[in-house]
């Protein structure tokens, strides 16, 4: 039996909309008005972002695709942070393997779907949340099941489905985010399709200007308004976005290789992710196999992949690819406690419209504890120009 709307063994409730023959689970969303009790439960991220932000946390629609480690730290962090409801899709079983670094399950889940093992643990974090498990694998959703939501997150896939999902996300212009973690090394990418958000900073003495600041950012309005005795100015920003597809194949900003330092200082992690999605599509396999041949073909992309991102051949080392290879499908807690709360901040402050998001590709490297932020996307025409 469902619980608290919740989807078990991949079977809504019997009154759940039918969409191309696929039932369609239609979570329930908080009123929009903040009651004083959630005023005093959520006191301090209300003096952070505000009540009106906290408002439209509390009546937003996620969906967080995948329940290894990586899914645990998001899911807990939405969830803590007090949003309307929440959906756990995930149609793999609990293993073993699982238990060294998932919070929500136990020996007891082991041979249990992920998503429908973990939901019960979610909802003891705040029982005002709406949670809900839905177990079928995520590719046989058509696009029309993400209209729902206002937030996809997918975690932990290979570069094929991430591809299918963030289409699917476009076609229902719904903003999406894909991570993963391997090992020591991981990553998060934002698309957004287009943003609005608001800075708010101290008035200065030179007026705002309504033009491009980048490529892919322009100021859309200013307003000021007066707090504490002090001006504050109200600058409306939007970022524009490029789909996962088309960032993966697309060069770095011409100033990030505008000098030798600059290019010094870009993270081989980034040709080495790239090189992992090309193997995984050529051999079928999500991880090489640390055979010689798989060894060899995984070279040979990364070397490739360096190339076209104009990196110099002293930044892709043997030590790096070994320890890359090495650590290709592992979990380590630190790594995705981190990931996780560094995406559901950038999806806290999406929602709320407040800060400047993730653009677009996040790379995180545990042995420098970095985390830049790198702009991929196909075209860089002159400032101010669209992107195609």
């Amino acid at each position: 039996m469902a619980e608290n709307g919740q989807c078990v063994n991949g079977t809504p409730s019997s009154n759940a909309p039918v969409v191309d023959g696929t039932a369609v689970l239609q979570p329930s969303i908080q009123p929009h008005a903040i009651s004083a009790d959630e005023i005093a439960l959520y006191d301090r991220q209300i003096r952070l972002w505000g009540v009106k932000a906290q408002e439209k946390l509390r009546s937003a629609n996620i969906l967080v695709i995948g329940m290894r480690a990586l899914g645990n730290e998001i899911s807990k962090n939405l969830v803590l942070a007090g949003i309307g409801s929440l959906t756990i899709l995930d149609d793999q079983l609990v293993t073993e393997d699982d238990l060294g670094s998932q919070f929500f399950i136990s020996e007891l889940h082991v041979g249990l779907n992920r998503a429908a093992a973990a939901v019960s643990q979610v909802r003891t974090l705040n029982p005002r949340v709406s949670l809900h498990a839905d177990t079928e694998n995520i590719l046989r959703k058509p696009p029309e099941f993400y209209a729902m939501f206002d937030m996809i997150i997918a975690t932990d896939l290979d570069l094929a489905p991430l591809k299918v999902i963030n289409s699917a996300c476009r076609f229902v212009n719904k903003p999406f985010y894909a991570a993963g973690s391997h090992g020591f090394y991981g990553f998060i990418f934002a698309d957004l399709i287009s943003h609005n958000y608001i800075i708010e900073r101290e008035k200065s003495n030179i007026p705002t200007q309504l033009k491009a600041e980048t490529v892919t950012r322009t100021v859309v309005a200013s307003h000021t308004k007066t707090e504490n005795g002090k001006q504050i100015e109200m600058v409306s920003k939007r970022e524009l976005y490029t789909p996962i597809n088309l960032a993966n194949t697309s060069p770095l900003q011409p100033e990030q290789i505008s000098s030798w330092r600059r290019k010094l200082q870009v993270p081989p992690l980034l040709t080495c992710l790239r090189a992992l999605w090309d193997f995984q599509n050529l051999a079928g396999r999500l991880t090489p196999t640390g055979s010689r041949e798989d060894l060899e073909i995984f070279t040979t992309l990364a070397t490739e992949k360096h190339k076209e991102l104009q990196l110099p051949t002293e930044t892709l080392r043997s030590e790096f690819l070994r320890s890359f290879l090495q650590n290709v499908g592992s979990e380590i807690a630190p790594v995705t406690a981190f990931l996780g709360g560094q995406l559901a901040q950038d999806v806290i402050n999406v929602l709320g419209q407040r800060e400047q998001p993730i653009q677009n590709f996040l790379l995180f490297d545990s042995d420098d504890s970095k985390g830049p932020v790198y702009a991929l996307h196909p075209i860089f025409p002159p400032l101010g120009g669209p992107i195609l």
